[in-house]
């Protein structure tokens, strides 16, 4: 009995220990050097990179991003945005025009292994290696790479003398490891969508002419040297002369700067522990800026309250003449735009610092989950900057709402890159990824969601969660089954609609009928506002909720017996008379994101619901 005791607790043991290993996150460790010719737009680099393999898994090869390669003639990304029926348009057909001199490239002079010369193949945006020798589980290897690399004119994201005449957004410029993780490689070729890196520690100096100021990522480390605003003793640089600039980032999973003659450079605190830096170009609606810094140090601290601490100490906001886009540490946004809509895209991109930058998700397979995450909060801080009595959420609502319409509505469970339009894929990640989480709020209570998302935050930064860890975080906090919400409004377009179908009168009582048109079921909060001026709440959980949320938005709530999701209907009766009710109402917070709310409400409301443009691919 004892040996069987003890061959069940080993068997325990075993299981525990194969669950927690079973999300290991595989390490990196950058060394970069980097010889900048701004005349030829040209640099040259050495690369050391310490690969650490925390997989269970024996690797025979390794792939490299080469994400310059995307921006030429001919590559997928320009293919792809010639052939589709949408395209975005700042891209359109301008790859298939760029000449040899405006193209981006990135080439590998030479690669080693532990000393030991690879053997590799460029395939367009991806390098795949053939190792010399296998990386063991747990062992470290180290990769010494020398590479060559020309900046494309700009045209998404990186580039060179864009519109608003910034000489260089360098993004996605270096080869970089590519991700493998529980479920393999991700060696995705670049189309211009998102982006997964692997999680490091970055150590990078750049070398150019000293008559530009650069912004990146990470901390510069000698500023003594540099000035250009980043310590307070200016220092004069001859004409010509070169500089080098050296930066360390730590705990992050990308690395990106930009350069520019004419930046302004000014510095912000939002705490003690945390400086926002911002570049722009002098000429550039400086005024504007300036309105700007503030509210986006606020845009911090409502996010350290609500959604969980900022853990860097430095966050950049660069004026990079591109629409905007989010990087560790850092963005690059469009700087020449009246405040609203400065501040809004800056909101936006910093937001990504929480939900990308620090919670690492797979964004070409969950681009809602940051994307549309992201919105969430902006929606929320953008009303704190910005009073209105309109409902936050009501743009993403009501941009979904418009997407199910049209008939292009395709799964969240589609990979980025994959979406068959470019509408489809920015409403879904965008504006339904919001309505996820305002909907969840909806099932499982606001306390619980805002407790629910800085524990995701605590528990799962510096890693990379997938829709389920999410859904465990939420599950633990509300006490509730939520398999069926993920299963159906993640992993279908199936879509919500509700009615009241008939309300009688009945001996003193009113009998209530109402009804799922909808194929995705949802509990529901019916409200009746009676001809007293009180309210109260039938609020009718669902059956595989195996429980019911708490709480107190309304003033009275009766709760009702569980909703079975096969049923089309439901009935139930008010303890009062019909002569009583001035009205009913499902889901007056309007957080159910109901495709047809106009039979929602008893007696009916005729009304014309507005329409909201989707918001743009950045």
């Amino acid at each position: 009995m004892k040996l069987k005791l003890l061959a069940l607790a080993l068997t325990t043991m075993t299981l525990t220990v194969s669950a927690q290993n079973d999300r290991w996150q595989q390490r990196v460790k950058y060394q970069m050097n980097v010889d900048f010719d701004a005349i030829k737009h040209q640099y040259k680099g050495t690369q050391k990179l310490v690969y650490t393999n925390n997989s269970p898994d024996t690797l025979q090869k390794v792939f490299y991003h080469l994400y310059l390669n995307a921006f030429q003639p001919g590559s997928q990304m320009d293919v792809r945005s010639r052939t589709i029926s949408d395209p975005d348009p700042r891209v359109k057909d301008r790859i298939s025009k760029l000449s040899p001199s405006e193209i981006g490239y990135e080439k590998i002079i030479s690669l080693k292994q532990n000393g030991k010369p690879l053997k590799y193949e460029v395939v367009g945006t991806i390098l795949e290696v053939t190792l010399a020798e296998k990386i063991l589980p747990k062992a470290q290897h180290t990769f010494d790479m020398e590479f060559e690399a020309q900046v494309p004119v700009q045209i998404r994201r990186t580039g060179r003398n864009n519109n608003e005449g910034i000489d260089y957004s360098m993004a996605q410029w270096y080869p970089k490891m590519c991700e493998y993780d529980y479920e393999g490689w991700h060696a995705n070729p670049y189309i211009a969508r998102e982006f997964y890196g692997v999680w490091g520690d970055f150590d990078v100096k750049l070398t150019l002419d000293a008559s530009y100021v650069v912004a990146a990522t990470g901390y510069l480390q000698n500023p003594e040297k540099i000035g250009h605003g980043y310590s307070k003793k200016e220092v004069k640089h001859k004409a010509g002369e070169k500089l080098t600039w050296h930066f360390i980032a730590p705990e992050v999973h990308d690395f990106m700067w930009a350069a520019d003659r004419d930046y302004a450079h000014d510095v912000v605190k939002v705490d003690d522990n945390l400086d926002m830096h911002f570049f722009y170009q002098t000429d550039t609606l400086a005024n504007v800026w300036k309105e700007m810094e503030p509210l986006a140090v606020r845009c911090f601290k409502i996010m350290n309250a609500k959604f969980g601490r900022y853990p860097y100490k430095q966050f950049s906001v660069i004026q990079g003449g591109d629409g905007g886009m989010e990087y560790a540490m850092a963005t690059l946004i469009v700087g020449r735009q009246n405040l609203h809509a400065l501040v809004s895209v800056t909101v936006h991109e910093a937001i990504h610092s929480w939900f990308q930058g620090v919670l690492g998700t797979n964004e070409s397979k969950y681009g809602w989950m940051d994307e549309g995450f992201t919105t969430y909060a902006q929606n929320i801080v953008m009303s704190e900057l910005f009073p209105s009595k309109l409902d936050a959420q009501r743009g993403s609502t009501m941009s979904y709402r418009n997407l199910v319409k049209s008939g292009l509505e395709e799964p969240l469970t589609t990979h980025a890159d994959h979406f068959n339009t470019n509408r489809a894929y920015s409403i879904a990640s965008y504006s339904k990824g919001a309505v996820f989480l305002n909907q969840l709020e909806y099932i499982v209570g606001k306390d619980k969601l805002e407790s629910g998302m800085k524990r995701y935050f605590n528990e799962w930064k510096f890693k990379h969660p997938n829709p389920n860890d999410l859904k465990r975080i939420i599950e633990k906090e509300s006490g509730l089954e939520l398999d069926w919400y993920w299963e159906d409004f993640v992993g279908t377009a199936k879509t919500i609609d509700y009615g009241i179908k008939e309300v009688v009168s009945n001996a003193g009582k009113t009998d209530v009928v109402l009804e799922r048109t909808g194929q995705m079921p949802m509990p529901l909060d019916v409200v009746v506002s009676y001809k007293d001026g009180s309210q109260e709440n039938f609020y009718i959980p669902l059956e595989m909720m195996r429980g019911e949320k708490n709480e107190k938005l309304y003033t009275k709530t009766t709760l009702l017996p569980d909703w079975g999701w096969t049923y089309p209907e439901y009935a139930f009766s008010i303890e009062r008379g019909l002569m009583d009710i001035e009205r009913i109402v499902i889901d007056p917070s309007q957080r159910m994101a109901d495709i047809n709310p106009d039979n929602n409400t008893y007696p009916s409301i005729s009304r014309e619901l507005p329409r909201f443009k989707a918001v743009p691919v950045k």
